[in-house]
């Protein structure tokens, strides 16, 4: 889906922003924490600690997303979870194409103080 290809860039690059203001890593430790939160079942974590969040509208875009036919599942990763983190995608793409930057910050700074974390 189109607003997912969006998203998971706007999604990586808050993901990457936080990390780099947190403190000065080396840049191997910055990749590793970012790929620890940008994988599909910290994803999936993240929507659900935000669903209740969501107005109508966003939770409509959310699950078109999530219900949408995929290329296929990367390996180590569950179907739901893949599907949760398009959907997520597509919640961030679908706000920055509509230029609701406040809000997409409100979201993920809910993400980020839920401390959704993924062992691995």
């Amino acid at each position: 889906m189109n607003l997912a290809f969006i998203g998971d860039t706007v999604f990586d690059l808050l993901v990457r922003s936080e990390l780099v203001c947190e403190a000065n890593r080396p840049v191997n430790m910055l990749h590793k924490s970012a790929s620890s939160k940008v994988c599909a079942s910290a994803q999936a974590k993240a929507i659900n600690a935000i669903m209740p969040m969501l107005s109508e509208d966003e939770l409509a875009v959310f699950k078109r997303g999530r219900n949408a036919r995929t290329g296929g599942i990367p390996k180590n990763q569950s179907s739901a979870d893949y599907h949760y983190a398009t959907g997520l995608e597509c919640l961030f793409g679908w706000l920055y194409l509509k230029g609701r930057t406040e809000r997409i910050n409100e979201l993920y700074s809910a993400i980020s103080s839920s401390e959704v974390k993924v062992d691995g």
